[in-house]
């Protein structure tokens, strides 16, 4: 049994078939590289975010931006819990689209919650204002 080149394709055998959610083809650095692009843009500042992140150090994340090499381990997660994009796209790859759907959802919930939150502060400051009158 050979093993893949580390970082260079996701298996098939894990139900991936190298599309993208979008329908684009691509192995898992090249998804992982678009979707950073995507979320971050191709500045200095995405790069600088992403080290924020992960610490990894500058040039892996430009191998990662530039679609040379994915991350993985530690970096992954690291990824993952700082970018719903990036969940995302490793959850499409992985085949788990109903956790890519409920994580959507979650953050609708998330959404609508703060906006709830916002419009009964501004409603009990109203109500105190015409109180004060």
């Amino acid at each position: 049994m050979s093993f893949p080149k580390k970082g260079k394709f996701f298996p098939k055998e894990n139900g991936y078939d190298g599309v993208q959610a979008d329908g684009a083809a691509g192995s898992f650095a090249q998804v992982i590289a678009a979707t950073l692009r995507r979320e971050l843009g191709e500045s200095r500042a995405g790069v600088k975010t992403v080290e924020g992140w992960t610490g990894a150090n500058e040039k892996t994340i430009k191998n990662w931006f530039a679609g040379k090499y994915g991350p993985s381990g530690e970096h992954l997660v690291a990824l993952v819990r700082h970018s719903d994009e990036v969940l995302i796209a490793f959850l499409a790859m992985a085949g788990r689209e109903n956790l890519k759907l409920a994580s959507s959802l979650l953050a609708a919930e998330q959404a609508v919650t703060g906006v709830l939150e916002v419009l009964r502060e501004f409603s009990e400051r109203a109500a105190d204002e015409t109180s004060d009158d």
